[in-house]
């Protein structure tokens, strides 16, 4: 991850211990930087935004968004890996509400750096090491049918993946 700021919907709930879980079991180092959760800025679609961003600037483009939409309710799909890689990954679908909030954020004004990847929205279950086939195999029969909450987004600042800041946090309540 670049330096920056980013945009999460943390997973809670027994669904977010339950995949925080997988993620200590499979890449610890990963699982001991941010809480489980889907990325909407820093990543695919929109990447990250300037670590120069005032708070102020943040809270006045986002509050808008945040507090004329509701809560939106996600399921997962079956794990997959990402671009042909060992990253595997809980993905969600790009569409509805999820794209809605993202593109709502991505046309608000913030500025941001070129995503590398198109709008993608999933929760990493492993990110760093090399896994065996046993291990691969493990993580992509994981399944979770409970469906999630995303009823709020965060923003961090971000110097690197192991040094990271909480620095806003906004109720989705429209």
């Amino acid at each position: 991850m670049k330096s920056g700021i980013v945009i999460i919907a943390e997973i809670t709930g027994d669904v977010g211990a339950r995949i925080l879980e997988i993620q200590q079991r499979h890449d610890p180092r990963m699982a001991a930087e941010l809480p489980p959760h889907i990325t909407l800025v820093g990543s695919s679609g929109m990447g990250p935004l300037p670590m120069r961003t005032p708070l102020e600037t943040l809270r006045e483009k986002l509050e808008p968004i945040t507090s004329t939409t509701p809560p939106i309710e996600l399921k997962f799909g079956a794990p997959t890996r990402f671009m042909q890689t060992n990253i595997v990954v809980l993905p969600l679908d790009p569409h509805g509400p999820l794209r809605t909030l993202h593109e709502r954020i991505k046309q608000s004004g913030l500025e941001y750096e070129r995503p590398r990847f198109a709008f993608t929205p999933h929760c990493t279950l492993n990110f760093y090491p090399e896994i065996s086939r046993e291990r691969l195999r493990e993580l992509m029969s994981v399944r979770i049918p409970e469906p999630v909450l995303m009823d709020r987004i965060e923003c961090y600042r971000t110097e690197d993946l192991t040094r990271t800041s909480k620095i806003l946090e906004l109720p989705l309540s429209g």
